[in-house]
């Protein structure tokens, strides 16, 4: 009977002394005199299952041997249980079937390999130990997502990738046009006609659904959003790409509390869900990549999340008499050190950050009584610092108004924005949460260009 490797390890009692047939790829191969091993690998299950082959008993036993590494094969033979040796079981084969040779010189030899040369030929990375797991444990990890949004009826709302607005107002936004760059069309005083262009004004790809994903909350009350979003940031650091994707639910009816309250659910619900479906890829990272990190995640999964404002945040830090890097002051965001301070030494655990300067926050965010602070909320978590980004957010037109005009954002372009609070506006909040940092916090990777397939980074477009 035609099966998988992930079947047989499920159900191996099924398949002992059966006959079976597996499609796979070689992922080792030693050849001897009168028999051989075949390490195979098909793609469902993180193990490999052994394949023995021999002269007596093999059909075509001398081109078997002659089998390269990566080459895929199609196996027919006996499942038989090995309890005094490494495997627990193995195929005894009767026939191997060369179906699609590997060259000699294929990349992914049975020897460690650097991360940064695997990077290389990241198209055949996933073939390895390492990668296997990751993109793995980052499928599940998104089922976890939509399944815990799911659950408690959230709409799954797509917004667009090409936008006219900035809704961080950050500015580093990758421009979009169909213009001749070669002879761009100009206006009277001399600038770019952008009338000119596709959309008849100037595009961008997107920052954030978020302000589109406060749209369908006002309508469908609970939504999450969950898709690719760009920055055009020329930062060359281990977490930062040009390209990830995005986590942003938005809730109305839902204040700063019930904010975090659904932050924290979700955080547990997907350590929980991978942890529990994924147990020999993270025991591989626990083993391999970040000692201790199951350790960690259990952690997480079990703790009560510590709630301080962000006076309070530097107030401990201050008084903490450590010698930061960057000390700590009142009215200033926190460094990695600090988050790394609070959640590793003080709490020893996650903490979420709430009521942070205005000075230092996005004009959407709710301003607080005291007129400094927003109703803003970090989650900050132990062995990754910032996890979780989120804020209530003001829901009162003039006070919204005032605030984009104080950051120079332009009003014009976002009136349809406005319009959420002219027409039956109300209290709601929501949070982002980067999908691929999420990746590196469950699985110890450390650097975000090994958790995307094919990353996109400054001066790296490949693939």
């Amino acid at each position: 009977m035609e099966t998988t490797v992930r079947k047989i390890y499920k159900e191996t009692n099924t398949f002992e002394n059966k006959e079976i047939v597996l499609h796979g790829w070689v992922r080792n191969h030693r050849a001897q005199k009168e028999f051989g091993f075949i390490n195979l690998n098909d793609g469902t299950f993180f193990e490999n299952i052994q394949v023995v082959y021999e002269e007596q008993t093999t059909e075509n036993y001398k081109n078997i041997q002659k089998i390269r590494i990566g080459s895929s094969v199609e196996v027919v033979g006996t499942l038989l249980l090995t309890p005094n040796a490494k495997q627990p079981f193995e195929v005894k084969a009767t026939k191997v079937i060369l179906l699609g040779d590997s060259e000699e010189d294929y990349p992914i030899q049975p020897k460690r390999h650097t991360r940064e040369f695997l990077r290389e030929v990241a198209h055949l990375r996933f073939r390895t130990n390492l990668f296997s797991a990751v993109f793995r444990v980052r499928s599940l990890a998104a089922a976890a997502i939509h399944e815990f949004f799911q659950n408690k009826d959230f709409v799954y709302a797509h917004t667009p990738l090409l936008t006219a607005n900035d809704g961080e107002g950050a500015g580093q936004m990758f421009q979009v046009t169909t213009l001749n760059l070669d002879k761009l069309p100009k206006d009277e005083d001399g600038n770019i006609d952008y009338k000119k262009d596709f959309f008849g004004k100037r595009a961008n790809l997107t920052v954030t659904g978020q302000l589109e994903g406060e749209a369908f909350a006002m309508a469908f009350r609970n939504i999450y959003t969950f898709g690719p979003t760009f920055r055009a940031e020329n930062s060359n650091t281990q977490r930062h790409a040009s390209e990830f994707w995005m986590i942003e639910p938005e809730m109305a009816f839902a204040n700063l509390e019930v904010n975090m309250d659904i932050a924290e659910e979700m955080v547990k619900f997907i350590i929980n869900y991978v942890t529990t479906k994924a147990k020999e890829e993270m025991v591989f990272f626990d083993k391999f990549v970040e000692p201790g990190l199951l350790e960690r995640l259990n952690l997480v999964k079990d703790a009560s999340f510590v709630r301080i404002t962000h006076k309070e945040a530097i107030d401990i830090l201050i008084n903490s008499k450590v010698k930061f890097e960057n000390m700590p002051k009142h009215g200033e965001d926190l460094a990695t050190e600090h988050e790394k301070f609070l959640t590793e030494k003080h709490f020893n655990g996650p903490v979420f950050v709430t009521d942070w300067p205005k000075e230092i926050k996005a004009f959407y965010m709710k301003l607080n009584e005291d007129n400094k602070t927003v109703a803003a909320m970090d989650l900050l978590v132990p062995g990754s610092g910032e996890l979780i980004g989120g804020s209530q957010r003001e829901e009162n037109l003039e006070l919204l108004v005032k605030r984009m005009e104080e950051l120079h954002v332009p009003t014009k372009d976002l009136d349809w924005y406005l319009d959420l609070r002219r027409y039956g506006g109300c209290v709601h909040s929501g949070f982002g949460l980067g999908f691929e940092r999420l990746l590196m916090y469950l699985t110890g990777v450390e650097n975000i260009r090994d958790v995307i397939a094919f990353p996109r980074t400054p001066n790296n477009l490949e693939f």
